[in-house]
């Protein structure tokens, strides 16, 4: 459990400094991208148009548990492969679980947002945020630009850097392969248009499930972040709002390092959205905070978010010490 927590600190300090090299990326695919491929080619060859919804329902279920099974078991063959290595074999799975973490990619795409607003308006903040929020950039105005990028870094802080932290501390590899191979399967099948709704009904509850507790966790330390960046006041809102409004979102999961964020930064988040033409109708998360989100808002949300991960990094660190004395 120690040198499974140290891989840990090691692999988020290596994330947050290095990130994903496109280089690297661009002459091999990235894991997810293999993931994704698995997904898509059971979701051609199990979730025919033709098929009843039980059927579809069933070939989902079916389907992800072989892809989880198949992850866990590539991750426990990985971790026997680089035991016997020593050193040399802990670097390496301390480069692969790196791999698996969006610190730095996360604070990148974010920060462009803010960027493109300062460099080229509203045009440039909407090109920015369409690369990491699905909805319609073209409905957005500046704040909702704003609010959209504060979201997106508040909810992927939690299944982007939490949960498959969590999910490896806890399982090792094998846990952290399952994890990204159900999130990647749930962006890819989970929603709920019709061609899913059957198909991608497992997938997507069984990911609600997976980032349940990371959900949760990550408000403590976005709340420790908050106080880093601006005082305990901030850390206080931060942990208010997320136990009062993290229901008031769709989702049983993503309401509450929103919300946390929305108290941490005295704004309100959520509300109403469109999503591909459809509007998402929902009561705004601290709805007494500000209205109007700004650029600053989104510097300092980027604050927060780097001192949240820097609190992750020592907790990890810590807790490889705590183990080791007992």
């Amino acid at each position: 459990m120690t040198e499974t927590l140290l891989i840990l600190f090691f692999a988020l300090l290596l994330d947050r400094l290095v990130g994903d090299p496109d280089r690297l990326w661009q002459r091999v695919p990235h894991p997810v991208v293999l993931f994704g491929r698995a997904i898509g080619a059971m979701d051609a060859l199990f979730n025919g148009k033709r098929l009843s919804p039980g059927t579809r329902r069933f070939n989902g279920a079916a389907g992800i548990a072989v892809l989880l099974a198949a992850s866990l078991f590539a991750g426990f063959v990985l971790h026997r492969l680089f035991a016997p290595l020593g050193v040399v074999g802990a670097v390496v799975e301390v480069v692969i679980v790196a791999v698996f973490l969006a610190q730095k990619s996360l604070h990148d795409h974010v920060r462009a947002v803010s960027t493109g607003l300062k460099d080229d308006g509203l045009e440039g903040g909407r090109r920015a945020v369409s690369m990491i929020v699905g909805r319609d950039p073209a409905t957005l105005d500046e704040p909702a630009v704003c609010r959209a990028g504060i979201e997106s870094l508040a909810e992927n802080f939690s299944d982007g850097v939490v949960a498959p932290a969590l999910w490896y501390a806890l399982l090792g590899l094998p846990g952290l392969l399952a994890y990204k191979m159900l999130n990647t399967a749930d962006s890819m099948i989970g929603h709920r248009s019709e061609k899913y709704l059957d198909f991608g009904w497992a997938s997507a509850r069984l990911d609600d499930l997976a980032n349940w507790p990371a959900a949760r966790l990550s408000i403590l330390f976005i709340a420790a972040g908050a106080w880093l960046a601006q005082g305990r006041r901030a850390a206080r809102a931060a942990i208010g709002t997320a136990l009062r409004d993290a229901g008031l979102h769709r989702s049983p999961n993503s309401g509450w390092p929103e919300a946390a964020m929305a108290g941490a930064l005295g704004i309100g988040l959520a509300g109403p959205r469109i999503y591909g033409g459809a509007r998402v109708d929902e009561p705004m998360m601290n709805a007494a905070g500000r209205t109007v989100a700004t650029v600053a808002d989104i510097d300092l949300s980027l604050r927060i978010f780097s001192a949240a991960c820097a609190v992750l990094a020592v907790t990890v660190l810590l807790a490889a010490g705590l183990v080791a004395s007992i």
